[in-house]
């Protein structure tokens, strides 16, 4: 059952994205090098002499930052930017103008693969964040097989850009509170069309998920980059939300440079070279990312012994199209290992259900302090025409959410493949 809107218009994802004039090729490099000034930064191109467009560009991605170092280290090769449908938020004008290809996070969009083909058809670079998302952690998040088969078919060249400190300078647990770090990008030729005439899908995953090796806490620690400011834990919580020492879920909270449990009142510090201590007892975990790590293992453990399941009342907005989001009221929002995500509500005076099944969400959509709506945490629930940001009423719980979207996931995905 769809949303009863009165009158449905949708926004509308086929069209096909322009060429990018050459004076905003210009000047979105005039406009990222202001963005960009006063940050100490490096970008290295490494095997990109004499590359020319058409080529496939896959970055990382950790912060908007990540789009002005690409626009920079690209200059002046025109560039279309795949860009999630709330980025076209009360200015599809400026996105179209531009050249971005509007999508919708986690969907099987056929209309962006004809797009990417007609980009790099007509000579020009087709710039990707395959993750799809902010990395939480400032770690490698997930890369879809569909990667593969995407360069397998296009036979252009596939270049990496790789960034490091972007994560330490604005993470996303803490968008608003920016801290002095140095920025670090190289832009790799990767693979060759004959490399790609040789290879298998899946040898071309292993290659671009190599590549995409990253830790922003170990490029902290390996580069002894201190960060001072006093507010740098604020926020942290939202990603490590399980204490290890009581086990228990959502009581995490952040101060300063204090992590903490409401639960058990047991503290960590989180120190200027990115390293956790705990104030008093075992450090379980010293790697910001190895914490995340295991509260991943252990989203799957109870996945595994049938215990995951999520339900919740959920305040629901929805947008589809860009010029502002509809408020559909209270719905329930149900996640398990077999019905995947079902949102059930009532709007205009009729029900509606919209359900993401195991295999069709292979990661989700989470942003912390939404702006565009309200200043908390949320997930999106996209289908291939609408998306439904949906925010919890229990605290914390987002990133848990995330973490068993991905989980249960690739536990489906592996049923499949071991039944064919």
């Amino acid at each position: 059952m769809k949303v009863n809107y009165k009158n449905p218009k949708f926004y509308n994802t086929a069209r096909y994205p322009i060429r990018q004039p050459i004076y905003l090729t210009w000047l979105i490099w005039v406009l990222s090098k202001i963005m960009l000034f006063g940050k100490k930064r490096k970008i290295e191109r490494i095997g990109m002499d004499g590359l020319k467009p058409p080529y496939l560009l896959l970055s990382n991605h950790m912060s908007f930052i990540d789009f002005e170092l690409v626009a920079e280290g690209t200059y002046p090769q025109r560039l279309n930017n795949v860009v999630n449908i709330d980025g076209y938020y009360m200015r599809p004008w400026l996105m179209e103008w531009i050249g971005a290809i509007c999508t919708r996070k986690f969907t099987n969009d056929m209309f962006l693969i004809r797009s990417i083909k007609k980009v790099l058809d007509r000579g020009d670079v087709l710039c990707m964040y395959p993750e799809a998302r902010y990395s939480q952690c400032g770690i490698t998040s997930y890369l879809p097989d569909s990667l593969g088969t995407l360069v397998k078919r296009r036979k252009v060249p596939v270049v990496i850009a790789l960034h490091h400190g972007n994560h330490l300078h604005s993470p996303v647990w803490n968008v608003k509170k920016k801290r002095k770090v140095p920025l670090y990008t190289t832009i790799t030729k990767l693979l060759t069309p004959e490399d790609i005439e040789s290879m298998s899908p899946e040898d071309i995953n292993n290659r671009i998920r190599d590549a995409f090796e990253y830790d922003d806490y170990k490029y902290q620690k390996d580069n002894n980059i201190q960060i001072t400011e006093p507010y740098r834990a604020e926020g942290l919580h939202k990603i490590l939300y399980k204490c290890p020492n009581c086990m228990t879920e959502f009581k995490m909270d952040s101060k300063g440079v204090q992590l903490f449990c409401k639960h058990c009142g047991k503290k960590w510090s989180l120190n200027t070279d990115g390293t956790l201590t705990a104030n008093d007892g075992k450090t379980e975990f010293s790697h910001v990312p190895d914490w995340f790590r295991w509260e991943r293992d252990e989203v799957r453990r109870e996945i595994e012994l049938g215990q995951y399941s999520f339900k919740c009342k959920v305040d629901v907005h929805s947008m589809p199209h860009c010029w502002r989001f509809i408020p559909l009221g209270t719905g329930t929002l149900t996640h398990d290992p077999k019905n995947g995500f079902v949102l059930e509500g009532y709007y205009n005076g009729e029900n509606y259900r919209i359900q993401r099944t195991p295999l069709q969400t292979n990661s989700l959509h989470v942003e912390y302090s939404f702006p565009h709506i309200k200043p908390y945490d949320c997930i999106d629930i996209s289908t291939e025409n609408d998306s439904f940001y949906c925010y919890p009423d229990k605290e914390n719980v987002v990133t848990k959410l995330s973490l068993a979207t991905e989980e249960i996931y690739q536990i489906n995905l592996a049923k499949v493949r071991t039944n064919k």
